[in-house]
């Protein structure tokens, strides 16, 4: 392990048997993780800073992303596997048990972190989680998502950006859209962004939790739900999660990345939920 200090967060590369971790430590107090899929550790900086304020605050880049580099860069990325590096990660900071957040793909690993390591999360909030395969519509939306592979690997990045929002049922601005999808990306963008399609999505979307494990073990989950993504894929399966709990989602403010759009909101938020349990 190695680590250094920058002026709000100490950065760390944590070991693991196929690869190391990149992830950063900010604050004092109780544990709380915040992880995506296929985001980095820097979308969640903003809110990291904010909740350091009371907390010790872990953040990571996925494996295969960015700074999270693996021995074989082929390897498929699988919720299970993501979960275990949280849960070397969580066991290597030895603060816990912790609560911890996940975003999209990220909610996914945080669910497999609490079925396969329950003692070491008191609460999971897993916030939007695409897990496809709780709907009725799944092999629709599923053939949809392998074509939507199919032509970014065909060399049509914008075709499967369009795609992507098509099946996520996101509308944006044809700018916002060409923008985001248009032109090419710097190098290790276009990496991750490579690894995510062929390595991380299919596994991710695939993904059939242990409701009856989530539900009766010793973990809080939370299923978190943007305020602003109504109709969209993944208001629909977090809905379908929470129903399958049990419980009412949990509102937070924004949409599927609502932690980046209002940081301070979602800081507030997040506090509610986690002082609910």
């Amino acid at each position: 392990m190695s680590s250094t200090s920058t002026a709000s967060a100490t950065t760390g590369s944590l070991a693991v048997p196929d690869g190391r971790l990149h992830y950063e430590v900010r604050g004092q107090g109780p544990l709380v993780a915040l992880v995506a899929a296929p985001m980095d550790a820097d979308a969640f900086a903003p809110l990291a800073d904010l909740l350091a304020a009371d907390r010790t605050v872990l953040t990571t880049d996925p494996r295969g992303i960015r700074r999270s580099v693996l021995h074989d860069p082929h390897q498929d990325s699988t919720p299970e596997l993501r979960a275990d590096d949280l849960s070397r990660l969580l066991a290597h900071l030895d603060a816990g048990p912790a609560a911890v957040l996940g975003s999209s793909g990220g909610a996914v690993t945080v669910l497999a972190l609490a079925q396969a390591h329950p003692e070491q999360v008191h609460t999971v909030v897993a916030h939007e989680p695409p897990l496809l395969g709780l709907l009725d519509d799944r092999t629709e939306l599923l053939a949809r998502e392998d074509d939507m592979i199919a032509t970014y690997l065909a060399g049509d990045r914008l075709g499967a950006g369009r795609k992507f929002l098509a099946n996520a049922n996101i509308h944006l601005p044809e700018e916002l859209v060409l923008a985001m999808f248009g032109g090419q990306p710097e190098p290790q963008a276009a990496a991750d962004e490579h690894f995510q399609y062929v390595h991380m999505i299919r596994g991710t979307t695939r993904f059939r939790p242990d409701v009856a494990a989530l539900r009766d073990g010793p973990t809080r989950v939370v299923v978190g739900l943007g305020e602003t993504s109504t109709g969209q894929v993944c208001d629909r399966t977090s809905r379908a999660l929470a129903a399958a709990l049990g419980a009412a989602p949990a509102l937070f403010p924004g949409g599927h990345i609502g932690f980046v759009e209002d940081p301070a909101a979602f800081a507030t938020r997040l506090h509610a939920v986690l002082a609910e349990g």
